[in-house]
């Protein structure tokens, strides 16, 4: 049955991202969609996006093998989007076209600019592509019960292939309806489960939290903070502070503000968008607990040391040996789900890579005259096959690896590149492009830097070379470093460019766009 629904879930996306996709070469359609989708259909899609492969599985497992600490993390993952919410969606949308450069480029504008935000984009999601598909392989091995090495990397690589087709024919309007479906599918399977397990338990959830701590193998330290990271604070909260500011800025989510017709329209997106994660993290922590209680530390330690495949375990493990008619198509409903997240989570991120390096880094960055719109899309549509190929050959080659790393080093250039560099462009009046590139460069470059020396690379059973030892960086991740060096180096650029007089222009033209960032007003142009 997992199998048939497969094979249906790829036929129906691919005619949707047929259906739905551009008809002609027109950027506006291609980039956005026209626009077209309605505040839910947007934040259905906000949601989807939001809501990877390595957030469902990745959250379940962590909550299944640490508890306290797992649940915090998943709650920071809402908080971030709160926060963005709140705080960014409204100005991104007023200030962006179609890419994160063109946010960028509002104020300071230059190919400089344009060029680093293109290698900061592929930097921050390059590793989350690999990461999610070099544990698709496992994932679908258990779902189908091939364990072959050659059928785990051909998934890989199918996998792969169809990411690039849904990019390259869909858009983001294609895109988007795979984002939507995978959503109403993710909390259906989620909610079913999430029933089971609490009836079992008689719907008390202090019985789920104490079957849980039982079948941990922690004892009383499970529910309690501190496991995760040895009882070290300063650890959990470099964590904490990393996802809360790196998750919901990475440049695959911040597109999607661009969709919306107006600011009232991105508002509505993101309550809708915030109220799917709200109840969707809720259902995952509870499966979470579920898995713990019910399969067990030893259980989920021996299908995978990360806990990934904790929701499909503990679903098997509620259905029994011989599970009956509905018992099957649940959990066919759960692998589908599993199998849509993974893959609308790689187009995404697929299609937002290849639009940076199409809009910012060819059109806008290298060529002196902007090439015409179809010539635009062709190499956007190259650029995702080219994107894709990179990371299906990287993630097929390092699937025996635990690639843990790569998924924290998209949230750390996240938070100490791209959350500095879009708060001080959109609200600080004096930032100049100085100051911009001095923040994209030095937050980057010290999270890729500092990442290598975090007992995620070595140094730990869990890191991606655990025979080796390398490590220098007391942190598991960078953001308690490497978030000031971000902020700090976007304060001292634009200071230095104040003193050689060079920063006049820049302020001048942030008046001009302020009303337009910040208020909405109609702007005289929106194709700089």
């Amino acid at each position: 049955m997992s199998l048939i629904a497969f094979i249906a879930v790829i036929t129906v996306t691919l005619l949707l991202c047929v259906m739905t996709g551009p008809d002609r070469d027109d950027l506006g359609e291609f980039y956005t969609g026209y626009r077209s989708l309605s505040p839910v259909q947007s934040g259905l899609a906000i949601a989807g996006d939001y809501i990877s492969a390595g957030t469902v599985l990745g959250t379940i497992g962590i909550i299944a093998l640490l508890g306290y600490d797992g649940l915090s993390l998943a709650l920071s993952t809402v908080l971030s989007l709160v926060l963005m919410m709140f705080l960014l969606a409204e100005p991104l949308r007023n200030a962006g076209r179609f890419t994160m450069g063109d946010v960028l480029t509002r104020r300071t504008p230059g190919p400089a600019v344009r060029i680093t935000s293109a290698a900061v984009t592929l930097t921050a999601l390059l590793p989350l592509v690999v990461f999610q598909l070099a544990g698709a392989g496992d994932l679908l091995a258990v779902v189908l019960g091939f364990h072959a090495d050659g059928f785990k990397t051909g998934s890989i690589v199918f996998l792969g292939l169809l990411m690039i087709a849904y990019a390259a024919i869909g858009g983001m309007k294609g895109t988007a309806f795979i984002q939507i479906v995978k959503t109403v599918v993710l909390l259906g399977a989620s909610t079913a489960v999430a029933v089971l397990l609490l009836e079992r338990f008689d719907f008390s959830l202090g019985g789920l939290l104490a079957a849980a701590e039982r079948g941990s193998g922690a004892g009383d330290a499970y529910l309690t903070a501190g496991l995760q990271f040895g009882g070290d604070q300063t650890d959990m909260i470099s964590a904490q502070l990393t996802v809360v500011l790196g998750a919901a800025v990475l440049p695959h989510i911040t597109m999607r503000m661009f969709t919306a017709r107006s600011a009232r329209a991105v508002r509505r997106s993101m309550s809708w968008a915030v109220s799917t994660v709200v109840v969707t993290c809720l259902l995952l922590a509870v499966i979470g607990f579920g898995a713990a209680a019910v399969v067990g530390h030893q259980g989920l330690v021996a299908a995978d040391p990360q806990g990934k495949s904790a929701f499909l375990l503990v679903t098997q493990a509620l259905l029994g040996q011989e599970p009956g008619p509905l018992g099957s198509l649940l959990f066919t409903g759960v692998a589908t789900a599993v199998f849509l997240t993974l893959l609308a989570s790689v187009a995404g991120i697929t299609l937002a890579c290849a639009n940076s390096l199409a809009h910012d880094l060819v059109a806008h960055g290298l060529r002196r005259v902007r090439p015409s719109h179809a010539t635009e899309m062709a190499v956007a549509r190259a650029a995702a096959a080219g994107v894709g190929l990179v990371a299906l050959a990287v993630a097929a080659g390092a699937r025996h690896l635990n690639l843990q790393a790569l998924l924290m080093l998209s949230f750390c250039v996240g938070a100490s590149a791209v959350a500095p560099a879009l708060v001080y462009s959109l609200f600080w009046r004096r930032y100049a492009r100085t100051g911009l590139l001095a923040t994209l460069i030095t937050g980057t470059v010290s999270a890729l830097v500092l990442m290598t020396g975090t007992d995620l690379v070595s140094g730990s059973p869990q890191a991606v070379f655990p025979e080796a030892d390398f490590n220098w960086f007391p942190f598991t991740t960078t953001g308690l470093v490497s978030v000031p060096l971000g902020f700090a180096a976007g304060w001292l650029g634009t200071v230095l460019s104040e003193r050689r007089g060079a920063a006049g222009a820049e302020a001048l033209r942030y008046e001009e766009v302020e009303p337009v960032l910040l208020a909405g007003a109609p702007a005289a142009d929106r194709t700089a």
